[in-house]
């Protein structure tokens, strides 16, 4: 997966404001491929903001992302190609099974996923027995074992978490957190936040704590 000489993902004099406040300034960071970066910080300190500005969703209000040493606006269909965003909102359809939901968000992003290998995703992710049951039916932990087994089938090489252990009971939060491991360990990226503790072991694993002084 890894890149020979990609640089990944960096800001530079990043500045976020959401609602005439600023939450952050002067953010510089850095992850490239083989590494994690753990945002942690206070509730209210940009953690999701900042996410959402990785992903594209929103734009700071000064500074600039690059993506392998490009400005992202000269390479931002590439980028999206190459980056998967799991945030709060699952991005599900109630009335859709677990195996629907797959196809569907496949479709959204352009790829295509067989049967065989969604259903093998969502059995690794402890849903076996429950891939035709509408979405509707199932628990919240669940359905954001729905949305992580996007994970496994995606070939992005960035990974954008936001909370993903949320909701998840102890078997699923040990499958997501190898899951990780094994996707920086063949040189992909994650950006997660999570007000759990988490330890990955093996990769290039670091932190960012948001609003310290």
């Amino acid at each position: 997966m890894a890149q020979a000489n990609a640089l990944g993902l960096q800001t530079r004099d990043l500045v976020c404001a959401r609602g005439g406040k600023t939450l952050f300034t002067g953010l510089n960071l850095s992850v490239a491929p083989g590494q994690s970066m753990h945002l942690q910080g206070d509730n209210g300190s940009g953690k999701t903001s900042l996410l959402r500005l990785l992903c594209g969703l929103s734009e700071p209000a000064a500074g600039e992302l690059l993506w392998d040493g490009a400005p992202m606006a000269q390479v931002r269909e590439t980028y999206l190609r190459e980056m998967l965003y799991l945030g709060h909102a699952l991005a599900l359809k109630e009335g859709l099974s677990a195996l629907e939901n797959l196809h569907f968000a496949a479709a959204l992003m352009d790829q295509a996923w067989s049967i065989d290998a969604a259903t093998a995703a969502l059995r690794q992710m402890g849903l076996r027995g429950r891939e035709h049951l509408p979405l509707q039916v199932l628990s919240q932990g669940q359905k954001r074992r729905v949305a992580l087994a996007r994970l496994c089938l995606s070939p992005a090489r960035l990974w954008l978490l936001d909370e993903p252990f949320v909701a998840l009971d102890s078997p699923a939060c040990t499958v997501l957190q190898g899951l990780m491991q094994a996707h920086v360990a063949q040189g992909g990226m994650v950006v997660f936040t999570s007000h759990q503790a988490v330890e990955l072991s093996g990769g290039d694993n670091r932190s960012l704590r948001l609003g310290a002084p």
